[in-house]
């Protein structure tokens, strides 16, 4: 008979597994580059050695996922990043050198980046492999312990996370803990050194608040409605591709999918014609086709259909692009859904599935105005090839991070940051500035045996006033 272990319980295991971490943390002190490369070495080779049995772990988590996707949007991103990690960790270590200021000469000075201590890591469902390894793996780089948290959504995947990494890992090193909101809610509670979390902005204003409570700085990675802009001179056959990928990539369960689209209306009805044969090409048999993923349980199968009931009930025109209905109970066909106004449910919230809204505009700016009216995204997208345009768009809108004629592929790009801003999140973890989050930067003051800080030294005299206005001259 199994005994039954209340939250509160599992609260106190969790204490005392930071209480583990920190301890060795302390007593070990940071880790060697050496020692930091072997052990993103073992989780890259780690991750290559189960891999096929990841990718059938997600497959049954989600109903089904092709393991060519599973492959290329999450296995691949994540070697890549470690191998990035690997190749820089090094340089990064080292001490920066700062200006002194004349009158503080000889004296020197320089930054010191050093491990924060304990790192809190709540990854989501949607995509379990690369939102756990990946900042686990940046938190690893910058000589940290980690207590991951995968999402209860996808149990299978976060079942085997914590068998490989308990192989790999001590638990007072790396630790992977299980459970339902309330664990989640419970580890958000703790007072680590620093706390990312990637999910939902509902769940994201929970664990800062919860973190708030110990004062623990968070990253917060979350999503909202990330818009594609077409230009007026686009190529509209190549946008919709690029458009049609990164909406039914993963079925659109992807929190920098496109989330809805503005066409110059001269341009729609060839945009929605393109993006029908593309989306046909790529899913020839429609949501049977066995690269086209389910969405992950029923719950988020019924929201969808509400989203879209909802559209069509008040006036939206909604096309099925690709029939089909496939062997798994929530595979949901891709819909277009014109003629959307701000009052439909799809429009108000970040959809997160296969549904695109196809909005029109006359003028240029107009469409700018759109965007900015609403919460700033965590990504967007433009299309064209007019260059003042394109600026107009980059120095005009506010968003996390944009990709210009194409769409996802600035997440993939390991050398700049990945993060949000306002409702879209905080703080960011890819390249260099991911090993500067979880990093402290402190700053050392290094004082010359002969210098001049003993004329501002007590008694003050004529000499004092003499140097503070040289000070404040300067």
């Amino acid at each position: 008979m199994t005994a039954h272990v209340s939250v509160r319980d599992e609260g106190f295991l969790l204490t005392a597994l930071l209480s583990k971490q920190r301890t060795a943390f302390l007593s070990d002190g940071p880790p060697s580059a050496a020692a930091r490369r072997a052990d993103l070495l073992k989780l890259k080779q780690a991750l290559v050695k189960h891999r096929t049995a990841f990718e059938a772990a997600v497959s049954r988590d989600f109903g089904y996922r092709s393991a060519y996707e599973t492959r290329i949007m999450e296995v691949s991103p994540v070697i890549q990043t470690i191998n990035y990690l690997r190749r820089n960790l090094t340089k990064w270590m080292r001490p920066e050198r700062r200006r002194v200021a004349i009158h503080f000469h000889p004296g020197r000075n320089r930054v010191v980046y050093q491990p924060l201590g304990v790192i809190g890591i709540i990854s989501p469902w949607n995509y379990p492999i690369s939102l756990a390894l990946t900042p686990l793996a940046t938190a690893i780089a910058a000589g940290n312990r980690a207590i991951l948290k995968p999402s209860e959504l996808t149990p299978r995947t976060s079942e085997l996370l914590k068998s490989v990494l308990s192989e790999l890992f001590p638990a007072e090193q790396v630790a992977v803990v299980t459970g339902g909101p309330e664990i989640g809610a419970a580890f958000s509670r703790l007072p680590f050194d620093h706390l990312l979390f990637t999910g939902s902005t509902n769940v994201g204003r929970s664990v800062m608040k919860e973190a708030a409570e110990n004062l623990v700085p968070v990253t917060l990675e979350l999503g909202g409605k990330s818009p594609v802009l077409i230009g007026t001179d686009a190529d509209i056959e190549a946008a919709a591709t690029s458009v049609a990928f990164g909406k039914l990539a993963n079925a659109g369960q992807t929190c920098i999918a496109p989330d809805y689209v503005l066409v110059p209306e001269k341009d729609a009805a060839a945009f929605v014609a393109s993006f029908d044969a593309i989306a046909r090409k790529f899913y020839p048999q429609g949501a049977a086709d066995r690269n086209y993923t389910s969405i992950v349980n029923a719950k988020h199968h019924d929201r969808m259909l509400k989203l879209i009931d909802d559209a069509k009930r008040k006036g939206a025109k909604v096309i099925e692009v690709v029939a089909g209905a496939g062997e798994a109970a929530h595979k949901l066909a891709p819909v277009l859904v014109l003629n959307v106004t701000d009052d439909m449910t799809i429009m108000q919230q970040e959809i997160f599935g296969p549904a695109l809204p196809v909005m029109t505009y006359r003028n240029f700016d107009d469409a700018i105005g759109y965007i900015n009216r609403k919460p700033r995204p965590l990504a967007l997208y433009y299309f064209g090839q007019n260059s003042e345009d394109r600026q107009k768009v980059l120095t005009h809108t506010t968003s996390g991070n944009v990709t210009v004629n194409d769409t996802l592929m600035h997440y993939v790009q390991n050398d700049i940051p990945f993060g949000g801003i306002g409702m879209s999140g905080m703080g960011a973890y890819h390249g260099h500035e991911g090993f500067k989050s979880l990093s402290h930067a402190k700053g050392v003051f290094e004082q010359s045996k002969w210098n001049l800080g003993w004329l501002l030294h007590p008694p003050f005299n004529r000499m004092t006033d003499l140097v503070i206005r040289y000070f404040q001259r300067w």
